[in-house]
């Protein structure tokens, strides 16, 4: 369809393409051939630039440079495709005998296609079908070979258009996400649907991966149906499996006539059944639009292909016009509803493409695909233009994007028609290529579009003449890439995306002819891109000449780019394939030349062992001015650690790993890394380093630790091996386990992320991908569930979980041993955090840990000698887990970041791991003798010591109180608790605290008191919050007078905290009743007593007061009725003085002993609580004159003309006499002095005028002062005389006369 991005030739000569016969393409290039190819031509290369089979030699053939001397080699790598994997063997062996036996000169009689939900690629080839996973590496790939029957095949007409009559589809029975990875999948299932599109034959494997995979279901077309299909050709066919239905798919198909087809098959039968005979008759039109309408509908499409609905699954069916949405309802029986339809061809510009413009001749929807998200559709439009000036006739192809309505019901489980509009346009319509030539309608609809690839956008398209062409909008421009290869590979068969292991685009795959399944980097799409060719209107051909310009000023965009070759022998370390061009980072040219430099001068090292000026001219360069991954240094080593081996060739696979090429290759890179640490050292840029770049510094010791780290491992892996082989003396069993497993997954995430890798064996990448060691951990997080499948014997999944606990110790292990004996060469540390430490590597840990905690509660019944590899294995990994954790937190702390989230999975994470493995020491010991007697008993508690030894180490390093604590009280020794306690001190007292919290909850009040005997600081900080102990624990130090103090506190401790410092405590022993708490008073006061010192006689007072205090509550109460609610509300609580004075003022029974009781509690506080709470005394002598009636008393008086003898009998009978005898009167007791100082009776001179100045101002704001005031004031004055005093009537001469 499109001309070539570089050296393009005419494009009528894509139809003469040859394949030569068998003979014409050896196993490996003559010499002639290499010579040839390294000096950048290609011999009997044909016009059309696309390869040639190269059989297993193929990957080596692609790391062979292309491009001629005075082009920019590192440019022209940058945009060529990528080797993914060869052509299984069974199916070369088929191509060469079919091209012998069959093929006539210069045809092809092989199709082919790749099923992106299952990474399965398949080819017709003679009277077979052969399907293989194309992701998965050559030495493992599984091709599956299905014949075709033979009254289905006729061997004489075995060509080029027999083969393409076949349609495929692949049923998969595991419903795997694209995303997933295939190797997942142990035991993959699916099946496969052929139909002929002439005579409607259809062929259904039900199981192609079982034993008998060729047993198959076919179902030949009636007589009827044969007669109508004389006319018509099958263009589209998609399959889904039938929910809750074994190998049960219902298959769809749509016809050139309009038909649209339903076939039902099982492994039994074949169900076929006409859905609609004319689709398009939907569309309304007349007979004229109904012969322009001959081909179509063209495409049919699952909306969501790789999801399996319950009970609903919505398809797409491309017209000439329209988009048709139909949902199939899986229920008792299959039915199939149409929801919806959409005109996108039509005079509305805006519902899609907008026909009969000016020079319009007609419009062909060529092709349709949706989104993974099942929202956005893109068809490939071909329109027939004719140029009214010069009557020049072209083709212009563009793409348009549809997209589901905002706001729409687009569930895919919707069953209900819509009626109104469902699509809208996404973006203006793209046009691919302007002016095309014309082409016949048969060229047209073998037009095929692939949408999903990188880069994000971007789309490729199948032409029947055997291109692919990538489309990327870019820079407000359609570029064009061009597949092509610099030999015969012949024509490009299918196209699809490489799955990825997150969530976003892979890389498109090409499937060729000749020369397997290739990959295009993103790269190359974004740098290798040209602008759209357009063809002249005279006829010369296409205007393209500055092509080859165009594609250099691309190339001149990577100028600032570290180069990296397109093949992976000379992959370089540093860069990592970025998400999309604008993420790639950019280097200087500076650091270009810095590099270069440095190694220049590390191989001048190796070779003379000379340093002589490195060091300044570095330092000149730039070399020391980044730090990180980004410093030359760091990445110098990195590219030692990551070095691809040159021969490890994907052709010998898993063989040449397994041979001890991989551990030599290894122990080369250390040696190698080791001189890099020598020549940093010599040269003096170690101290450099270390004083200005300590991040790079530590990021080199880490490329160490790391490959010390992968020699081990390999060493571990060799030992398994070792042992596999022996066991089952077969080879094969060394490629086998849960470790090789990993390997694989770890190699395959890589290979699909860095399409450069595509050549290489999944272990070969993973043993040469040193510095990534973290994507071990990754893969073993996502990805356990298959490396140990639950549906397995128990045996095997302990077995492959000890494997993997093996390895990941191993790692972390080394690694840490590495860095202890090369701890001289490391700088400060200090906020840096280990490799080990992060969060991808302690997930992993904890994956596999939590895994095998999940299979403790089976192991019951196994056999000793595996429940004891199990505890080993399980007590390793956890050690080292939380060896990690230690790190992950300390870097945080010294760093001074957030750590409280990290601190408590740890925390959780320890509990959980400790214990565990407590309770499978505690299961073992119970299995070892059945008979119970004290020799076995004393058998049982040696072998339980030796076990647990090491857990007892661990859990003291890491603070596992709590197991320390358990095996302490089932061995039931108090001397190892004693030296643990002493041994394990940490936060809040360590190990010592946590026991005495133990025995504090548990009750066990004397252990714990026995305990401060020998830990007597520690106890004393621990009763501190407990003070109904710590009293008995100052006795027995001798510490009376504290001991009276805690007493003290204790009795006074209440449930809220009070506004009043001497009721104030500090103790959460609450709930005493009064009696009890008078009991600590007393013993209180005997400590006080027995610790005479100079305060001993304030506190003694202080005792004694607040023993009045209580009494006056218990009164207090005891006025209160037995219903009262305030009564029943207080019940045992003790009260604060303040609230005992707010219930005499403000109770609701009016009780005139409790006004005066509520001055009774003023007498036993201190100053200081007068002095705060005056408002409130004031309130108490108010609230002790309206106990009173003053102006009845007065009345009464004067009515009855009282003597002063009995005036006065009256008033001592008042609360204010009584309040004024109690608080100013000569018998009158407090704690601390009168209350003449807080509240004088009367005014003096020398005070300011205040209504609550004294005791006089308050009378005087009484409302029958005016009257009564004279009977007030001598009832106040009365009571601050004694009995014997006789009072004079002038004495009492009130202010108001």
């Amino acid at each position: 369809m499109f001309s070539p991005a570089i050296k393009k030739t005419s494009f009528s000569s894509r139809k003469d393409r040859t394949l030569g016969h068998a003979s014409d393409f050896p196993v490996t290039p003559v010499a002639e051939n290499r010579r040839l190819l390294q000096d950048g031509s290609v011999p009997n290369r044909p016009s059309t630039g696309t390869p040639a089979p190269w059989a297993s030699r193929l990957s080596v053939l692609a790391r062979i440079p292309q491009v001629k001397k005075n082009e920019n080699r590192e440019g022209s790598d940058e945009i060529r495709p990528v080797f993914v994997g060869e052509f299984p063997q069974i199916v070369r062996d088929e191509q060469a005998l079919l091209q012998q036996k069959h093929a006539p000169a210069g045809e092809s009689c092989m199709v082919g296609g790749m099923e992106k939900g299952t990474n399965l690629a398949w080819i017709i080839c003679g009277g077979s079908l052969f399907l293989w996973n194309y992701m998965s590496p050559a030495a493992s790939v599984r091709c599956v070979v299905l014949n075709l029957p033979s009254s289905f095949v006729d061997d004489s007409s075995m060509d080029r258009n027999a083969s393409n009559n076949w349609i495929l589809s692949v049923v998969n029975w595991d419903n795997t996400h694209p995303n997933q990875e295939d190797t997942a999948q142990q035991n993959p299932s699916a099946g496969v649907v052929m139909c002929n599109k002439r005579t409607q034959a259809i062929i259904y494997w039900p199981e192609i991966y079982s034993e008998e995979a060729n047993s198959l279901v076919t179902s030949c077309a009636s007589v009827d149906e044969l007669e109508i299909a004389s006319s018509s050709c099958l263009n589209s066919l998609i399959a889904c499996a039938v929910p809750r239905m074994r190998q049960s798919c219902i298959v769809l198909a749509c016809g050139s006539n309009g038909e649209l087809w339903q076939f039902c098959c099982s492994p039994s039968r074949i169900e076929r059944r006409k859905i609609y005979h004319n689709i398009l008759s939907s569309q309304g039109s007349d007979s004229t639009q109904h012969q322009r309408s001959k081909g179509y509908p063209r495409s049919l499409l699952w909306r969501f292909p790789y999801v399996s609905e319950e009970t609903v699954k919505q398809f797409f069916v491309l017209t000439d016009q329209e988009i048709q949405c139909f949902a199939v309802k899986f229920l008792e029986e299959i039915t199939i509803l149409k929801l919806w339809s959409h005109v996108f061809v039509g005079a509305d510009s805006d519902s899609g493409i907008q026909k009969n413009l000016a020079g319009q001749k007609r419009i062909w929807p060529l092709d349709m695909q949706v989104d993974k998200h099942g929202k956005v559709i893109t068809i490939l439009i071909a329109t027939f233009c004719m140029d009214r000036l010069s009557s020049s006739s072209y083709i212009e192809y563009s793409l348009l994007t549809m997209q589901y309505r905002s706001g729409l019901n687009s569930s895919p489980l919707n069953i209900e028609p819509i009626h109104e509009r469902v699509l809208e346009k996404k973006a203006p319509i793209q046009v691919v290529i302007p002016k095309a030539r014309v082409e016949d309608e048969d060229f047209l609809f073998s037009m095929k579009l692939r949408v999903g690839g990188k880069p994000s956008g971007s789309v490729i398209i199948l032409s029947g003449d055997g291109t692919a062409t990538v489309s990327h909008y870019w820079g407000n421009s359609t570029r064009l890439y061009q597949f092509d290869l610099p030999y015969d590979a012949g024509k490009v068969m299918d196209a699809s995306v490489l799955p990825s292991f997150e969530d976003s685009e892979g890389a498109w795959a090409i499937l060729t002819e000749k020369a397997g399944v290739w990959a295009i980097p993103e790269k190359a799409v974004l740098l290798g891109g040209v602008e759209p060719p357009e063809r002249s209107l005279s006829r010369k051909g296409s205007s393209n000449e500055s092509s080859a310009q165009e594609e250099r000023r691309n190339l001149s965009l990577a100028s600032n780019i570290a180069p990296r070759r397109v093949n992976s022998d000379v992959w370089e370390a540093g860069d990592k394939q970025r998400g999309s061009f604008a993420t790639v980072a950019r280097r200087t040219a500076q650091d270009e030349e810095s590099e270069a430099l440095l190694n220049h001068l590390f191989h001048n090292f190796l070779l003379s062992g000379q340093v002589d000026g490195s060091l300044e001219k570095l330092r000149n360069a730039g070399a020391f001015e980044r730090d990180g991954e980004t410093n030359v240094f760091a990445r110098v080593s990195k590219s030692i650690v990551d070095t691809l081996a040159k021969h490890w060739t994907t052709t010998r696979g898993a063989e040449i790993v397994a041979l001890a090429v991989v551990s030599s290759q290894l122990m080369e890179k250390q040696q190698k890394h080791q001189k890099l640490l020598q020549f940093l050292a010599l040269s003096k840029c170690h101290e450099e380093l270390c004083s200005k770049q300590n991040q790079s510094l530590y990021t080199i010791m880490e490329h160490g630790e790391k490959l010390s780290a992968m020699v081990q491992l390999r060493a571990l892996q060799n030992s398994i091996s070792s042992v596999a082989v022996h066991r089952n003396s077969s080879t094969e069993k060394e490629f086998s386990g849960c470790l090789w497993d990993l390997i694989q997954f770890v190699g395959e995430r890589a290979r699909r992320n860095t399409v450069l890798l595509m050549d290489r064996d999944n272990a070969e990448v993973f043993y040469s991908k040193v510095s990534d060691l973290e994507e071990l951990f990754y893969c073993l997080d996502k990805q356990l569930e298959y490396l140990i499948s639950t549906d397995i014997p128990l045996l095997l999944q302990v077995q492959r979980a000890c494997e993997i606990s093996k390895a990941c110790v191993t790692l972390v292990n080394n690694a840490m041993q590495y860095k202890n004996e090369h701890h001289m060469w490391y700088p400060p540390v200090e906020g840096l955090t280990s490799w080990y430490g992060r969060p991808v590597v302690r997930n992993g840990l904890w994956r596999i840990a939590s895994f095998m905690l999940h299979l403790l509660n089976q192991t019951s019944h196994l056999d000793t000698s595996t429940k004891l590899e199990f505890y080993s294995n399980l007590k390793t990994l956890a050690e080292v887990s939380l060896e990690a954790y230690s790190g992950a937190i300390t870097a945080k702390l010294e760093r001074g970041e957030e750590h409280r989230g990290i601190l408590d999975e740890y925390w959780k994470r320890r509990d959980t791991l400790l214990e565990s493995l407590y309770q499978l020491v505690k299961s073992y010991n119970g299995t070892i003798s059945q008979e119970p007697s004290e020799a076995t008993e004393n058998q049982d508690v040696t072998v339980f010591r030796k076990l647990s030894s090491d857990l007892l180490s661990i859990a003291k390093r890491h603070e596992g109180y709590k197991t320390l604590w358990n095996m302490c009280c089932d061995l039931d020794d108090t001397e190892l608790l004693r030296n643990l306690m002493h041994e394990s001190m940490g936060p809040k007292g360590g190990f010592s605290y946590f026991v005495f919290k133990q025995l504090y909850e548990g009750k066990l009040y004397s252990k714990l008191l026995r305990l401060g005997e020998e830990f007597q600081e520690e106890l004393t900080i621990f009763l501190k919050q407990h003070k109904d102990l710590l009293w008995l624990h100052q006795v027995f130090l001798h510490q009376v007078s504290p001991a009276s103090e805690t007493l003290h506190e204790l009795a006074l401790s209440q449930d809220d905290t009070s506004a009043d410092d001497d009721m104030a405590d500090s103790s959460t022993y609450t709930g005493l009743a009064l009696n009890e708490r008078k009991r600590l008073l007393n013993l209180s006061k005997i400590a006080a007593v027995a610790g005479q010192n100079a305060e001993s006689d304030a506190k003694l007072k202080r005792i004694e007061a607040d023993l009045k205090i209580m009494k006056l509550q218990e009164d207090i109460l005891n006025l209160l009725p037995e219903n009262d609610e305030e009564r029943q509300k207080i019940g045992n609580n003790l009260l604060s003085p303040l609230d005992l004075i707010e219930l005499c003022i403000k109770s609701s029974n009016q009780i005139r002993e409790l006004s005066i009781l509520a001055f009774d509690v003023f007498a036993w506080t201190s100053s200081s609580f007068l002095s705060h709470n005056r408002t409130l005394l004031v309130e108490c002598w108010r609230n002790a004159i309206e106990q009173d009636d003053w102006l009845k008393l007065y009345q009464a008086s004067v009515l009855e003309g009282w003597s002063d003898e009995h005036t006065l009998q009256v008033l001592r009978e008042t609360v204010l006499f009584l309040a004024s005898s109690r608080f100013y009167g000569p018998e009158a007791k407090t704690f601390e002095g009168g209350f003449y100082e807080t509240l004088p009776l009367r005014r003096t001179a020398s005070m300011q005028e205040n209504n609550n100045n004294t005791v006089e101002d308050i009378l005087m704001t009484h409302k029958d002062f005016p009257e009564a005031g004279k009977l007030m004031v001598m009832a106040v004055m009365l009571g601050t005389k004694s009995d014997d005093d006789r009072v004079g009537e002038e004495e009492f001469t009130s202010p108001m006369e």
